[in-house]
């Protein structure tokens, strides 16, 4: 166990987690920029992309990068100037960082030297997305992005089709369409999505619909910018998808087994039960030679 005083240990450094603007410069905060100019060193995911925002409110603090490809060398050192007393910030490009950035091994990292860490609150683009969007708001769950090869994409939506809650996704504007045809046949057509581009931004847009009326409108489109999706969450009852509506029993029951880890005969009675079915018709038909 673990408890930390935030502001009582000033023997150490401090590791603040400071978000920055999501698009709009409006949206950082007077206690972010005031830390950023406070703390002896930004650890920035993009320093040049940082640079930009620092040079905007006249920060002159220095910077060091900590990305995905430098985590591991990066870390160690980070943690070694902490110990020393060197108070840190740690932005991502945008929003808030360690969600859908890379940091996350620094905060763990901390903690586990008994560094305090301190968030502050800031720009999100799921939450933003989410309050806006029209679909009940809670509770939700944040997703980020799905694996980008489409079985494997089918894998992850099927694991979340039966989740009563909002469900909230970053994709790339290229995959969009792609990603709503997979959401069409696993999580089924009729469900309310809402397409958030440019949040903050000057070309800020929703486009609120079913699953289906989003995939007709910007099947010939071409979607440029930052993008999150936010669908509705399951309203538990249990139907079929148009995925599994076109699976022989066999076929569904297996495909039951391999996405949700079901055993032999709790699939076939999810089917059964899904299909209107008797569970010895299904469990007929499965082992049928």
């Amino acid at each position: 166990m673990q408890q930390q005083k935030s502001f009582k240990n000033m023997t150490v450094g401090k590791l603040y987690l400071v978000p920055t603007p999501i698009g709009n410069l409006e949206d950082m905060t007077f206690r972010s920029v005031n830390t950023l100019k406070e703390v002896d060193l930004i650890a920035s995911e993009d320093t040049r992309n940082t640079k930009k925002l620092l040079n905007h409110f006249e920060i002159e603090t220095r910077q060091l990068s900590l990305h995905e490809h430098n985590v591991k060398e990066r870390v160690p050192e980070l943690i070694d100037m902490l110990l020393s007393g060197t108070n840190i910030a740690q932005v991502s490009d945008a929003g808030m960082p360690s969600i859908s950035d890379p940091g996350h091994e620094l905060v763990l990292t901390a903690i586990k030297e008994d560094i305090d860490v301190v968030a502050l609150p800031g720009a999100s683009a799921g939450i933003t997305a989410l309050i806006a969007s029209g679909i009940t708001p809670q509770p939700f769950l944040f997703h980020g992005f799905l694996p980008r090869k489409t079985n494997e994409q089918k894998i992850a939506l099927d694991q979340l089709k039966e989740i009563q809650a909002a469900l909230i996704f970053y994709e790339s504007p290229h995959r969009i369409v792609k990603t709503l045809s997979n959401m069409a046949l696993v999580l089924g057509e009729n469900r309310k999505v809402v397409l958030c581009r440019e949040l903050t931004k000057l070309f800020e847009e929703y486009t609120r619909g079913t699953i289906k009326e989003l995939i007709e409108f910007f099947n010939e489109k071409t979607i440029k910018g930052e993008c999150c999706l936010i669908v509705e969450g399951h309203d538990g009852f249990s139907e079929m998808s148009a995925l599994e509506e076109e699976l022989s029993l066999k076929e569904h029951v297996d495909l039951l087994m391999e996405t949700q880890g079901l055993k032999n005969k709790d699939a076939i009675k999810e089917v059964a039960k899904k299909r209107g079915l008797k569970k010895q018709e299904v469990y007929k038909e499965y082992h049928i030679e």
